[in-house]
């Protein structure tokens, strides 16, 4: 694979060029299946509806690109966390911090930049405030998965630059199963982690009721990663500390009838898992100005070195998160609007880091937020959506690694959402205004800010099957309370973290350009973006000691450029060969540097057959060096990795359907490093590793 290693070499240096490549080959963004096998008889991509489009939009209908995984390709895709679940999907990476905690990242962006939703309202954990902590969604219990940006993804915060992950679920009931019942069961198991899963879902009703309940457990021991690690001491490819243990369970309860719903539902999940490099060597570290002093350098004279590792259990993470939702919709409500959506929630949150046996460090976030939707008819051409939504947050750390005092975060926004369709050309416009207020607790110093967003989209069918689509975005995102206030030390990250209070709101200005096509034997499409931040808050790295980096909040203009797609060639009624790729680069203006953890330019080549029952898919993801790196940063090798799929569906005597699948990973046992994460050495991804499991329907 050295011609392709070089070819990635030279497009992660050239993004313009893979532009063109992509758009020569018929690149393409054809989301709405990622590159699934098509039906033997189709000429074009099935229809698919954006739940948070807002408008309940096709995802062609979109005028930026839209990630969608449901059905047979979510079940072959996901994985235990939601940032591995999407990390091959083109233009999102994960964190990757171990196999408990994973965030995506879009388009090289991150933590609060991306805002996670379950089914259109906010998940509230502590996820955006480091890649240690777990993002409490279950991809076992998903319906479909969906990723947004643009226009539609201002509607859910302005803060959300690079993105809107939404997850559908049926933890409340939405209508009344025909036959009185459905549900599902499904089991799985991996080699890689000596991993065991299982989930089950079912909902019943009579009349206007309706109950569903659904459930997951999964226990995976730590995982082996590829050939050629050897951990200074260890003798096993295993990452000690990689384990997770998980158990989700919700029920819920509804009222339906012809006009709409309304229901609430209970989740509980509940969480153990390991923070793999964890480095307990740093305790006592401290600052001073602007200059780190740790105990090693300060106290070799009493013959003390503090600088050793301190060796002992991996410390673990102990999670519960609690969750009422209420979800309702109202069709025809009054004149004028044809529908009227309500989402609620509440969330209980709270985990321990334990540590020898001890509880060093626990974090709580008590949240609520609402979210009010109302649809008009049309009006002058014009159809759309206006919102109000509103949220508070309650955080606070105690202990040893409390380094973010605690603090009351209160949101309140409103927001409109309109298109307009003339001849081929359909045209969507978004604004929404904002208040934060975030209060320290301790300090008594309270911040506000106010921001204005507003979007532009228009998509051109200029022929039949092929469609161009075009958006700009200017948004603002004031500042978390962690990147205002923080101040303390961070083993699982092995920085020191100083907040700033003066922090501004930055504000975003996208472009975002995509051409794609359809239908036809051949499926394709590219989405070119360049984003420019005016005070765009990172952790600007002041000093290192020992691997432990000084950060401090800072603001500067910064610039994200970059290019992803895919393309599907039908080669006969059976097989499909799919291209895709991706790059983006991340720098600070007036020569300021590179920004850390981007992920590298990759490129993949994937053949999928589709025959009666059976489908199967094998791909090669070819993963460029990352030698792009910020200060203090270095540098990640390249690797390639083989990936096959193969399932088998068919249905019992009743009709219900089931599904067998089996997938490998890594089929070459290759040894590799994710760049995005804090802990790329500790925990290198998983190695060879098969997924086989069974899905019943019901």
């Amino acid at each position: 694979m050295t011609a392709i290693s070089a070819s990635l070499h030279f497009y992660s240096r050239h993004p313009v060029a893979l532009a063109a490549w992509l758009a020569l080959a018929g690149s393409s963004l054809v989301y709405a299946a990622d590159g699934a096998p098509v039906a033997a008889p189709a000429s074009s991509l099935p229809p698919v509806t954006v739940s948070a489009s807002g408008l309940q939009l096709g995802a062609n209908e979109m005028t930026t690109p839209v990630t969608v995984l449901e059905g047979d390709e979510l079940v072959r895709r996901r994985e235990a966390t939601l940032g591995e679940t999407l990390s091959s999907e083109p233009g999102i990476a994960s964190s990757h911090f171990g196999a408990g905690a994973s965030r995506p990242i879009i388009r090289g962006m991150d933590g609060p930049r991306v805002k996670l939703l379950s089914d259109g309202a906010e998940l509230h954990d502590a996820s955006t405030i480091s890649p240690d902590h777990a993002v409490v969604s279950e991809p076992m219990l998903a319906t479909q998965i969906e990723v947004l940006r643009g226009p539609s993804a201002l509607v859910y915060g302005n803060g959300a630059v690079g993105g809107v992950v939404n997850v559908l679920d049926g933890k409340v009931p939405t209508a009344i199963p025909q036959k009185g019942y459905e549900g599902s069961v499904e089991l799985r198991a991996n080699t890689g982690a000596r991993e065991g899963a299982g989930a089950f879902s079912l909902t019943g009703g009579a009349g206007n009721l309706a109950v569903h309940v659904e459930g997951v457990a999964r226990d995976a021991r730590d995982y082996r990663v590829g050939k050629g690690w050897a951990p200074e001491g260890e003798p096993t490819r295993r990452v000690l500390g990689s384990f997770n243990r998980t158990d989700t369970g919700s029920v819920g309860l509804s009222w339906v009838g012809d006009r709409g719903y309304l229901g609430a539902a209970y989740t509980r999940q509940t969480a153990k898992y390991g923070l793999p490099g964890h480095n307990g060597s740093f305790e006592g570290c401290h600052t001073d100005g602007s200059r780190l002093h740790c105990g090693a350098n300060e106290d070799e004279e009493d013959g003390q070195d503090h600088g050793a590792e301190k060796h002992g259990d991996v410390p673990v993470v102990d999670l519960r998160s609690e969750r009422f939702d209420i979800r309702g919709e109202l069709r025809n409500p009054f004149a004028g609007f044809s529908a009227l959506r309500l989402r609620a929630g509440v969330t209980d949150y709270v985990h321990d880091e334990v540590e020898d046996g001890a509880v060093s460090t626990t974090f709580k976030n008590k949240a609520y937020d609402t979210r009010i939707e109302l649809q008009h008819e049309p009006l002058a051409g014009f159809k759309g959506v206006v919102g109000l939504q509103t949220a508070q947050r309650k955080f606070s750390a105690e202990g040893e690694e409390a380094y973010v005092q605690p603090t009351i975060t209160r949101k309140l926004g409103v927001f409109a959402l309109e298109e307009y369709h003339l001849g081929d050309w359909r045209f969507e416009a978004a604004l929404r205004h904002d208040r934060q207020t975030a209060q320290a607790q301790m300090s008594g110093i309270e911040r506000s800010h106010n921001g204005t967003s507003a979007s532009l989209g228009a998509v051109w069918k200029f022929m039949h099957g092929y469609q161009v689509g075009a958006s700009f975005t200017r948004a603002s995102r004031a500042p978390s309370a962690e990147e205002l206030y923080a101040r303390g030390l961070h083993m699982a990250t092995s920085t020191y973290e100083l907040g700033n209070a003066d922090l501004r709101a930055e504000t975003s200005q996208n472009i975002d350009v995509s051409l794609r096509k359809t239908s036809g034997d051949t499926t394709f499409g590219v989405s070119v973006f360049k984003n420019r931040i005016s005070n765009y808050i990172y952790g600007r790295t002041l000093d290192e000691v020992d691997g432990l980096q000084l950060l401090q909040y800072s603001q500067a203009d910064a610039t994200f450029t970059g290019i992803e797609g895919q393309v599907r060639q039908r080669l006969n009624r059976h097989l499909g060969i799919t291209l895709f790729g991706d790059t983006v680069r991340a720098k600070l203006n007036d020569g300021g540097g590179l920004l850390p953890r981007i992920p590298a330019t990759r490129a993949g080549l994937r053949l999928d057959v589709n025959r009666n029952a059976w489908e199967g898919q094998v791909e090669w993801v070819q993963v460029a060096r990352q030698g792009r790196v910020a200060e203090f940063e270095s540098a990640t090798p390249g690797y390639g990795m083989l990936n096959l799929g193969i399932s088998y569906s068919g249905q019992f005597g009743s009709g219900a359907p089931w599904q067998v699948y089996l997938k490998a990973n890594n089929l070459t046992d290759r040894l590799a490093y994710a760049h995005t994460s804090f802990i790329k050495n500790a925990a290198p991804l998983m190695g060879r590793n098969v997924t086989a499991g069974v899905k019943v329907a019901f």
